[in-house]
């Protein structure tokens, strides 16, 4: 049962502050951040975040992956209402995705201080390794580690795009650390976020209690052809590894549109070899980024684009191997704590819309294993992972409010 809670405020300056003051680690020319997971400025971005949760006076662990979570005491020990989401960025980022979700449960934990209040409950505040998968693959990597659906020494053991590894960035910014990831079992799991889309602008809703995480398949493509001059080559007589991967992100696209729903497909990153404007690919190498709701419908899609990439290759005479990337089944969030987002924005006065996710987020690691939600906000323009990602201060403290007010009555619960 839910208890009658305390009416604390959000500081919505206190929290932009915060929000600013990470921003500026990693600052881009023009606007937004690149803080790539375990870079130099990874590292300066969590100094800043543990040193605000010790300021709060928190329990800090940092485990073998480089998760961290900070914990103020309940009157009963026991397992916390966790707060969390992921501090790096993508390449070009901006200043609120994850970020947001990490600096309002700060805010949460600085209101609960400020008025005195103790919860029955602890309460935590976390920050997930890697949870981009920018720079290594997969992404949500230090909650998948936690939530056991990744094994660590996988994990560690990854080398990203640039030739470096997992386990020797993470001593490097000095956060590998010693605590079992598993050592930590939340209460009940919440996460507030941008949206990163355009639904809540479009319809004018101010916050969305999200159902769940569409399901994603990320998938690597290599398509093997003969580089050959592009002038004396005829064109029936070329095995060009370009034109396969044409056909690919054609297909791609028609298979979304074919499926309908929430059914989504972008080929995202595509490079040829040798590259030269006169000399036919030999090599092309793109990615298969496929997202629905919907588990059987996301496997026909996945038929579907492997089906049409293997009948193009076979017609020019080029050979392909596919490499899994990343494959996450749809999650639903648990529908008590999604109505319990729902009551907190109206008693706030604010309008709310349930909807999935369209992106994937820490909080589907947690979904599996115990009680989980997400609160968004708007995204202007629906942008995100862009420099020009932003939701004005108003929005930002509806969210964050809610947030407060329901991890405070999952902190009181009897």
């Amino acid at each position: 049962m839910m208890k009658t809670v305390p009416n604390i405020r959000i500081d919505i300056d206190r929290l932009m502050n915060r929000i600013e003051a990470l921003g500026r680690i990693g600052a881009m020319p023009g606007g937004g951040v690149c803080r790539l997971a375990l870079t130099r400025e990874d590292g300066e971005g969590r100094n800043l975040v543990t040193g605000w949760m010790r300021e709060l006076g928190l329990a800090v662990s940092i485990d073998r992956i480089g998760n961290v979570w900070g914990v103020r005491a309940g009157e009963q020990d026991g397992p916390p209402v966790m707060i969390g989401s992921h501090i790096d960025t993508v390449a070009t980022g901006g200043l609120y995705d994850g970020n947001l979700g990490v600096l309002a449960g700060l805010e949460v934990v600085t209101c609960l201080n400020d008025a005195g209040i103790a919860t029955r409950y602890p309460v935590a505040v976390a920050f997930f390794t890697n949870e981009e998968g920018s720079r290594f693959a997969p992404d949500m990597m230090g909650s998948a580690v936690h939530q056991g659906s990744l094994a660590l020494d996988t994990a560690l053991a990854t080398v990203g795009i640039d030739g470096a590894c997992v386990a020797d960035d993470l001593a490097a910014i000095g956060y590998a650390g010693d605590v079992e990831p598993e050592s930590l079992c939340p209460r009940a799991f919440l996460e507030l976020h941008v949206e990163q889309g355009p639904v809540l602008e479009r319809e004018g809703v101010a916050i969305g209690a999200v159902t769940g995480v569409q399901g994603i398949s990320w998938t690597e493509y290599t398509v093997s052809g003969i580089s050959n001059h592009a002038g004396t080559t005829p064109m029936a007589m070329r095995c060009d590894a370009g034109v396969v991967a044409a056909k690919a992100i054609v297909a791609a696209r028609e298979t979304a549109a074919h499926l309908g729903g929430s059914q989504v497909a972008t080929v995202g990153a595509l490079r040829f070899e040798p590259g030269l404007v006169n000399v036919v690919p030999q090599t092309a190498v793109f990615t298969a980024d496929l997202r629905n709701t919907d588990e059987a419908l996301l496997r026909e899609a996945e038929r579907l684009v492997e089906e049409a990439i293997q009948e193009a290759a076979h017609a020019e005479g080029a050979t392909v191997a596919a490499r899994k990337l990343a494959r996450f089944e749809p999650v639903a969030f648990d529908d008590r704590l999604v109505s319990l987002i729902e009551d907190c924005a109206v008693r706030q006065g604010n309008s709310v819309k349930r909807m999935p996710s369209g992106a994937g987020h820490d909080a589907q690691m947690f979904a599996p294993n115990c009680p989980t939600a997400m609160i968004f906000v708007p995204s202007r323009d629906g942008l995100s992972h862009n420099i020009r990602e932003y939701t004005p201060p108003e929005q930002i403290r509806a969210g964050a409010q809610v947030l407060l007010d329901a991890a405070l009555a999952l902190a009181s619960a009897d």
